[in-house]
């Protein structure tokens, strides 16, 4: 079957236990087992039908995926299917041990989650005191293992005046990548919306902060759950006389919008296929379809494409 889209990147939710209690946490996860989670026959099944049909990356993450003990099989599992992974962890669990089983795995880039510049800030929004420094650990142990790795941070009112503090110090554990995520109201995000997110003129504020920085910084930056940056980004080029294009723009020139359910989908820990992690609407189950059969039949798929 030839489509128009193709998913280019596959979020795979492979468990909802974790060890911290973040204030945002899309997933509500926690300590303790989830019911019916997909197991490592189910997964490698999957993945074989996924790279039949397909060639995303696969991200894998949580929860925190660090918690499932055959994480590194599953890894090999895609590896083997031809199939490229990346790791999205809090880096807490990160030893020397797991970060060479993270690197002879293949992951092509480990995300590491880092909420504020300091700990304070940190672990007030991860919900366990140390994390911060656990995190940095886990970010040495990748670094001598020579494992690529990215920053994930969630902007909200507690860390708003700390992005400058949070870029250099990206920049100086040396990260590839700097990714800013803007708070998006589910799961546990319900409950804080009120309080924690930003208003639409410091959302606007922090875009244009963030288009100027992608000029001055050797960090790939890279704006996530936020369309509206696309937006900027042509009215400030037009405004500078230049034109967009994929060799100085990359992806974000050529991006429309949210790839949800058009170039980018979500896989729940009990196999529901979902757009987004922050869009939980459900086009089907992969106990009960292929991936493949979801990814082109789902009227809600079409819906978001069109």
């Amino acid at each position: 079957m030839i489509m128009e889209n193709v998913p280019r990147l596959v979020f795979w939710e492979l468990t909802r236990e974790c060890n911290l209690h973040c204030i945002h946490c899309r997933a509500e996860a926690g300590q303790g087992q989830f019911e019916g989670e997909l197991t490592l026959s189910e997964i490698g099944h999957i993945i074989d039908e996924i790279a039949a049909h397909y060639s995303p990356i696969l991200v894998l993450t949580g929860g925190e995926p660090l918690y499932r003990s055959d994480i590194f099989e599953i890894a090999d599992l895609a590896r083997h299917a031809g199939l490229k992974t990346a790791l999205a962890t809090n880096g807490t669990l990160v030893d020397g041990e797991v970060a060479r089983r993270i690197r002879e795995s293949g992951f092509q880039r480990v995300s590491v989650s880092l909420d504020g510049g300091n700990a304070a800030t940190h672990d007030g929004f991860r919900g366990i005191p140390g994390s911060f420094d656990r995190a940095l650990k886990g970010i040495e142990h990748l670094v001598s293992e020579g494992v690529d790795f990215q920053v994930n941070t969630t902007i909200s009112r507690r860390n708003i005046d700390e992005i400058d503090e949070i870029m250099g110090l990206a920049r100086r554990i040396g990260a590839k990548a700097l990714h800013l995520f803007m708070l998006v109201p589910v799961g546990c995000g319900v409950k804080i919306a009120e309080s924690e997110m930003i208003s639409k003129e410091r959302y606007e504020s922090v875009l244009n902060w963030f288009y100027d920085r992608s000029s001055e910084t050797s960090l790939e930056l890279k704006a996530t759950c936020a369309p509206h940056y696309y937006r900027i980004l042509r009215q400030r080029a037009k405004e500078e006389g230049r034109i967009l294009s994929f060799e100085t723009d990359g992806m974000s020139a050529v991006t429309r919008g949210c790839l949800a359910g058009a170039g980018v989908c979500f896989i729940s820990h009990i196999g529901d296929v979902q757009p987004c992690g922050y869009l939980p609407l459900k086009a089907g189950n992969l106990r009960e379809s292929s991936f493949s059969d979801i990814w082109g039949k789902s009227s809600l798929f079409h819906s978001l494409r069109n």
